[in-house]
């Protein structure tokens, strides 16, 4: 064991040195998600960066989805001993006022995308339920996770373009635990799991409040994992909203949705993805075989680019969908995260 900068604040939780977990699980992450868009189909930006100490590992990225450009600045480097060290080459963020007000940096870069971004929370940060998986013997979700809405100022530059940000809205979340990172390891009997994730995340802004909505089932279509509060500005406490319900239309023969009903007990929230963004494509998410969230890199730290034009490169473009959404219910509209995947076998499509 050695010391690092963490150990002399008095946040200890275990008989170990801050740089260590509590768990000898490989796969045990701890990770920053952002996203950036005018609530419009003009741009989205989705910044990631995560740790993985029983790896030795960080690493950050950065995909801008601007009409038809799909650009990705990804990053990596051994983690060391300090982990109060959140860059990653040109990657860097700062905690201005914890919960509430950060700083998400890519200085310029040769591969064209940077941007100088401060992110202010429009309601508190609230915990989202456990997220709690076994398959098959082995734990493969362990996570806790905070999400908050809010605005964003400052300026992203994409290619020539230089784009100033006043006031944009986003949504951000804050996990740690435990979820299948770095290299691939030996199936063994997980070789039985049916590949099943059927999935919908929104957090929803809108003008005074936010909803903040989760589903997540299995093959058979049981519940996995479910939330749906209502979150007020002005910190009110959560109002649940009773058992969600997720009715998506998709496009034909694909699984592309191009509208969906949320339901809950006494509303109703129709839903309308304005800009997809396919958020596992050159992020690290998992499609890549030479870049996963976690992956070692090798001693020296790295930085590269990807690009893909779309119609061309439509074909790679699968997986997990981050879009622009926008939310109608009740007379109100507002703005936010429409994340789906609906991979494998499930009920609703037999």
């Amino acid at each position: 064991m050695s010391l690092s900068p963490l150990d002399d604040f008095p946040i200890h939780q275990a008989p170990q040195v801050m740089r260590h977990v509590a768990t000898s699980d490989r796969n045990f992450y701890d990770r920053y998600y952002f996203n950036c868009h005018p609530g419009t189909d003009e741009l989205m930006l989705i910044v990631g960066l995560g740790q993985y100490p029983n790896l030795g590992v960080t690493d950050a990225f950065a995909c801008a989805r601007r009409t038809n450009l799909h650009r990705v600045v990804r990053a990596s480097r051994e983690l060391g001993s300090d982990r109060m060290d959140t860059t990653v080459g040109p990657f860097r963020i700062e905690v201005i006022e914890g919960l509430k007000r950060l700083r998400v940096i890519l200085e310029p870069n040769e591969h064209g995308l940077a941007f100088d971004l401060t992110w202010t929370g429009t309601i508190p940060a609230t915990l989202e339920p456990r997220h709690f998986v076994r398959w098959q013997e082995r734990v493969v979700f362990d996570s806790v996770r905070l999400a908050q809405t809010g605005r964003w100022s400052g300026t992203i530059v994409v290619g020539d373009d230089e784009i100033p940000v006043d006031g944009w809205q986003g949504t951000r979340d804050r996990s740690w635990g435990i979820r299948p990172v770095g290299e691939p390891e030996p199936p063994g009997i997980q070789v039985k799991n049916p590949g099943t994730f059927y999935w919908l995340y929104a957090p929803m802004q809108f003008d005074d409040h936010a909803i903040l909505c989760i589903i997540q089932e299995d093959h058979k279509g049981r519940r996995v994992l479910e939330e749906a509060v209502r979150v007020w500005s002005d910190g009110r406490e959560e109002e649940y909203l009773g058992r969600p319900g997720y009715h998506p239309v998709y496009a034909p023969g694909t699984r592309d949705v191009v509208e969906a009903t949320i339901t809950f007990d006494k509303i109703e929230v129709r839903c309308t993805p304005i800009l997809p963004v396919h958020l596992m494509v050159g992020t690290g998410y998992g499609l890549e075989p030479d870049w996963k969230h976690g992956m070692y890199q090798g001693g020296e730290p790295v930085v590269q680019g990807v690009t893909y034009t779309l119609p061309e490169d439509a074909g790679r473009m699968w997986g997990m969908v981050d879009a622009v959404g926008r939310f109608e219910y009740d007379g109100q509209v507002g703005h936010g995260l429409f994340e789906y995947w609906a991979l494998g076998p499930h009920p609703s499509f037999t």
